[in-house]
């Protein structure tokens, strides 16, 4: 009987630390198609949530518990039975929680304008990175590697390299399906774009930043807030120092935008008034078109 309770504590074990990497929520709006069936829809928005969440996308082997929060939300514009074609936008957004709190940051965010693809009910989504013949698992890989990689470098300095690289593989393999968002110049938020950015050399103060605002800031303001507060002041300042080394990449201004809420919740009515003052000016310059909420930062 021991041996019996030893082996399904063994199993158990192995099951849950072979969970998969994700735990991705799909939504997919559909409210501008008329006319059409709506179990193509129920099957893509159920194909989608399988492909993310039941594929090990690396070797590490995390608990359930650590598996990364994230969401795809999808609209679609256009439907062709025709051609079994979709036109639409997808926002992906991931997250992670804050040690110590109950509370969970978003880790990136932002809007692929250019989610476009084909699409059959029982259609099987499979995924060979050797093989890139498929722009919806294409562009689903590249999110799912790329929320992977983000939340790596959150964790250390860094760390998300190499599943970041995997991302940028599937981009240049994708390029040649025909479809928009893996060219190069094509668009400065494409997917193209956003990989390259992040990995391009002179931007590493932005992912250092990545690391220095979670691990250092957030994740310690449980055990002393003023000493993250500032953590998260001088992370603020590697941003503006990517920002300056790559003017014309998007990712400070993108980053401000799903940060925009928590860096005011951070610092409106806390700090010096010399630390306000050097947050705002950062953000401002960065993203003036936020204004509204920097202003609320030196209050």
């Amino acid at each position: 009987m021991k041996r019996i309770l030893l082996l399904l504590a063994v199993l158990l074990t192995t099951v849950h630390l072979s969970a998969q990497e994700l735990n991705a929520k799909v939504m997919i709006n559909r409210s501008q198609v008329s006319n059409t069936k709506s179990s193509v829809f129920e099957a893509l928005e159920s194909s989608i949530t399988r492909f993310l969440n039941e594929r090990t996308w690396t070797e590490f082997q995390l608990t359930e518990k650590e598996r990364i929060q994230c969401t795809f939300n999808i609209t679609i514009d256009t439907y062709s039975e025709t051609d079994n074609s979709f036109q639409g936008s997808l926002i992906v957004v991931g997250s992670r929680p804050v040690y110590g709190s109950s509370y969970t940051t978003t880790v990136f965010s932002t809007k692929d304008a250019d989610f476009n693809f084909t699409f059959q009910e029982f259609d099987q989504l499979e995924w060979r990175p050797e093989q890139v013949d498929n722009n919806l698992t294409a562009m689903l890989a590249y999110w799912a590697y790329s929320i992977i990689g983000y939340d790596l470098d959150t964790m250390s300095p860094m760390g998300g390299t190499d599943i970041l690289r995997l991302a940028q593989d599937v981009c240049n393999n994708a390029d040649g399906l025909g479809f928009s968002g893996w060219k190069a110049f094509g668009d400065t938020r494409n997917r193209y774009a956003l990989i390259n950015d992040y990995l391009d050399g002179a931007m590493e103060p932005y992912r250092q930043l990545q690391y220095d605002y979670y691990r250092k800031g957030l994740d310690m303001m449980s055990e002393n807030t003023n000493t993250a507060r500032d953590a998260v002041a001088e992370a603020l300042l590697l941003l503006q120092t990517a920002h300056e080394a790559k003017s014309l990449s998007m990712l400070p201004q993108i980053f401000t935008d799903f940060k925009r809420d928590e860096l005011v919740s951070i610092f409106s009515g806390h700090g010096s008034n010399e630390q306000r003052n050097t947050v705002y000016d950062i953000v401002f310059r960065i993203n003036p078109s936020q204004n509204n909420y920097w202003e609320k930062i030196k209050q």
